[in-house]
């Protein structure tokens, strides 16, 4: 299914884009928004690196998804302060406005129902590794084991993949 099929009257086209770590979903999401089709209105773009709750997060952050960042009154997230270790201020979103959501753990059963388009990135291990090293090195490397076990444990619960309409493989 394309955005232009999806969009039906004033909705948004809501796209999610999930895959590991350095799996390349900034990029994408990044590319994705710059070459959006002006007949469908505005999009913004989501990282969730900026709702993670710290290196330990990267669950909470998937349920805020579908929770606060695709529906509810008052759409938008409590955007994480990375320098501080804490809760920063409230990022909201135009509910009319369609949205690309970028990051790891994004894409999951409750979220999938609520987007039109799902993208889920594969790449091998040690250049996903490479990759998310060379962008961020030090501040991410003694990380790098504890993230992993929490996408483990994400493929696990949702299986991202089997719900993704657009798989991409490099």
């Amino acid at each position: 299914m394309h955005a232009e099929e999806a969009r039906v009257g004033d909705d948004r086209v809501i796209v999610l884009i999930d895959g590991r770590s350095g799996s390349g979903k900034t990029t994408l999401g990044r590319r994705l928004a710059a070459a959006w089709p002006a007949h469908l209105g505005p999009v913004r773009l989501v990282h969730l690196d900026d709702v993670y709750p710290g290196w330990h997060g990267l669950e909470t952050a998937s349920r805020v998804v579908a929770a606060t960042i695709l529906r509810g009154e008052r759409p938008g997230w409590r955007r994480w302060d990375w320098a501080l270790d804490r809760p920063g201020e409230w990022a909201t979103l135009d509910p009319s406005v369609s949205v690309i959501v970028e990051g790891a753990g994004s894409l999951t059963r409750a979220s999938s129902a609520l987007a039109t388009t799902r993208v889920w990135l594969d790449l091998d291990d040690d250049e996903r590794r490479r990759r998310a090293l060379g962008r961020d090195g030090a501040a991410y490397e003694p990380w790098w084991d504890v993230w992993a076990a929490q996408e483990e444990r994400h493929l696990d619960r949702e299986s991202p993949r089997s719900l993704a309409d657009v798989v991409a493989e490099a």
